[in-house]
């Protein structure tokens, strides 16, 4: 039994015609696209490994860094981050905006709040401290003003 036209029309597309040679490629207009697409996907993502590689390191963030007397609020987020990671803080994987510390004399948990930078010096880390000990400081201090201030110890 001969197909009907319909079928015909569907089939025609996707099948090559029994003139076409036997070495002529069906043309698949339904699954070529998906393998073109799988294709532009790798393309992309080997376009995002290539700008992640290309992103500035600490050293390059740190040159970056303001003077020391400059607030804080003159500072960009990464230039923070790379300066907290210098001084010997590690950003937590839970919040972003939480950094800690583990220092031969005291232990600290940092936040980078909206409206301030809090610091608590934690009672469970070296040292003699009876509770936790807090502080907040203003983005409007200076780096240096900071630095000393947490370095410095509870």
């Amino acid at each position: 039994m001969a197909p009907s036209s319909s079928l015909r029309a569907l089939v025609a597309p996707i099948l090559p015609s029994a003139s076409s040679s036997s070495s002529a490629r069906p043309v698949l207009s339904g699954v070529a696209a998906p393998i073109e697409y799988a294709k532009a996907r790798r393309r992309r993502g080997a376009a995002v490994v290539a700008r992640a590689a290309a992103l500035p390191s600490d050293a390059e963030w740190l040159e970056l860094l303001p003077e020391k007397k400059k607030p804080l609020y003159t500072h960009s987020l990464p230039c923070i981050e790379a300066w907290l990671r210098s001084i010997g803080f590690t950003q937590t994987r839970e919040d972003r905006a939480v950094w800690v510390a583990e220092m031969p004399l005291w232990h600290a948990r940092l936040s980078l709040n909206v409206t301030d930078l809090h610091i608590r010096y934690l009672k469970s880390g070296p040292g003699n401290l009876e509770k936790d000990v807090e502080r907040r400081f203003s983005y409007a201090l200076s780096r240096e003003d900071i630095v000393n201030a947490i370095l410095g110890g509870p």
